[in-house]
């Protein structure tokens, strides 16, 4: 994985902050042969995420130069831009004075990987709307999860409404529709690109209604669309024409260079 800070590599005293505090925001893009699908709710996720958590504008044309620096012009990676201050305090978390743009990269993985098999877990994340770098719970319930045998863990709200999954969003298909929960998450940008596209209805979806769907699917910058084999005892069908439409509607999105 290679790692800088503002484009200057990046020590473990830079990294202090961040390891102690947890205090900060992210988001993750795939990125193939120099362009990324939906780079600018990316950038204006970030954008979005510093006011809330720094109160602070963040300089998106530099955010981007560093993606660029980053990321090689040929072959996929993971880039991940981190946003937080190493000058923060446990004490004195209101003297934000410098946040820094961390850019981080590893080798993206393939497109078509195996169904899902999850869990559902009760938890709700802290600012739902914000992609907070504070991933204690959705690990612990991760690993929860993969230790009943799962490979990953689908969030519920205390009164059983669905929400999103540890680092994905979920959908459903009844038939040929395309059915998104509703309730307080992190939209993802690969929800919001393929909602745009498809104009998809969005409601209340509660684990008694999980038996109802035909399909349920994954979506997230780093995978795409993923089939889900199995929510809990709920059991769906892992090839689909709904499926493969929404793959083919995702690849066909235009990319942006970086």
């Amino acid at each position: 994985m290679a790692a800088e800070l503002d484009g200057h590599p990046v020590t473990a005293e830079h990294l202090q902050a961040l390891a102690l505090t947890g205090y900060g925001h992210f988001t993750s893009m795939r990125v193939d042969r120099g362009r990324v699908r939906g780079l600018t709710l990316h950038l204006q996720r970030l954008a979005r995420d510093a006011e809330t958590l720094f109160g602070t504008d963040l300089d998106i044309d530099h955010v981007r130069r560093l993606v660029r620096k980053a990321a090689p012009p040929d072959g996929s990676v993971v880039v991940r831009v981190t946003v937080f201050d190493p000058d923060l305090t446990l004490g004195e978390p209101e003297k934000v004075r410098r946040p820094r743009v961390l850019v981080t990269t590893r080798p993206a993985g393939a497109l078509d990987l195996p169904p899902l098999r999850v869990q559902t877990r009760i938890y709700e994340r802290d600012l739902p709307a914000t992609k907070s770098t504070g991933l204690f719970a959705t690990i612990a319930h991760r690993r929860a999860a993969r230790l009943d045998g799962y490979d990953d863990a689908l969030f519920t709200t205390p009164d059983g409404t669905i929400t999103e999954g540890a680092t994905w969003n979920v959908g459903f298909v009844v038939g040929t529709d395309v059915i998104w929960p509703e309730g307080k998450m992190l939209h993802g940008v690969t929800l919001d690109l393929l909602a745009l596209e498809g104009g998809h209805p969005t409601r209340r979806i509660a684990c008694d209604d999980l038996k109802a769907f035909d399909l349920a699917f994954a979506t997230n910058a780093a995978v795409g669309v993923r089939a889900i084999s199995a929510i809990d005892a709920a059991q769906y069908k892992t090839t689909h024409p709904t499926l493969d439409t929404l793959r083919r509607r995702y690849l066909a999105i235009e990319a942006d260079p970086v």
